[in-house]
């Protein structure tokens, strides 16, 4: 993201995916209170107060809020106050859940952006079940497969490392062999889902979900379970299986 200076690092240690439980036991079900959980968070330089590009963001950030009350993607490009200050944002839920969840989710994401980049002039905040940014260059429509976010599982051990792990590739092989924004897909006890920002056409999510599987191995290894975010994707998998017992560590980039 040009416009954003990068401070991923500074918030990443809230909210975690994985739990360090050594009992922990991934699921497709999440727990309604684990939809709107921390991910990730980057911000940029502040913008000037009271300045014509603070009023596109203000009236951005409404527009935003109130889409979400009807569609899991949307994006808007604010220029009222100033056309030589336009604001450029979108927020996009995951395509599974209601729009009760999105409307939930993407008003607590409001609320993080409020207390984690007050004034900033561009940012980012990933929710387990949704996101929100914004910035003062255009990036919609925008291809992006830049690894933004990571966080691994556990290393798999001994004779369960091969039988998970050629499991885990054959259902990400399953994510990259389907089309559509939101895929989901399964091998065994192993489960995955992908989602692309809603802007991207059918062939640049297609490339950025490969994308996004070929980082994942080489940045999680023999990991049980991952998540990976991109620019404009993220791609996920965990094991149903009671066999591991390893710990989900946490790993930022």
């Amino acid at each position: 993201m040009p416009e954003l200076s990068l401070l991923f690092l500074l918030f990443l240690f809230f909210f975690p995916l994985f739990s360090s439980s050594d009992d922990h036991k991934y699921s497709i079900t999440i727990k309604k209170d684990d939809y709107n959980s921390f991910v990730y968070a980057g911000c940029s330089l502040k913008y000037t107060p009271g300045s014509p590009y603070q009023l596109n963001v203000e009236s951005l950030l409404t527009s935003l809020a109130n889409a979400a009350d009807y569609y899991t993607y949307a994006n808007f490009t604010s220029s009222t106050a100033s056309a030589a200050a336009p604001a450029y944002g979108l927020f996009q839920c995951r395509a599974d859940l209601p729009l009760s969840n999105c409307f939930s989710c993407i008003r607590s994401a409001l609320t993080q952006l409020s207390a984690l980049c007050p004034g900033a002039a561009g940012a980012t905040v990933q929710l387990r079940s949704c996101f929100l940014r914004y910035g003062n260059e255009s990036f919609l429509g925008k291809p992006d497969n830049t690894l933004l976010y990571k966080r691994c599982g556990g290393a798999a051990s001994g004779g369960y490392a091969s039988d998970v792990l050629g499991l885990r590739d054959a259902a990400l092989g399953s994510l990259t062999a389907a089309g559509g924004s939101y895929r989901v897909g399964g091998a065994g006890y192993v489960q995955a889902m992908a989602q692309c920002v809603g802007d991207l056409s059918a062939e640049e999510c297609s490339d950025c979900v490969e994308s996004a599987v070929v980082q994942l191995k080489a940045v999680c290894g023999s990991a049980v379970g991952a998540d990976v975010y991109l620019g404009k994707c993220y791609v996920q998998w965990w094991s149903n299986s009671g066999v591991s017992s390893a710990k989900h560590g946490h790993v930022s980039c």
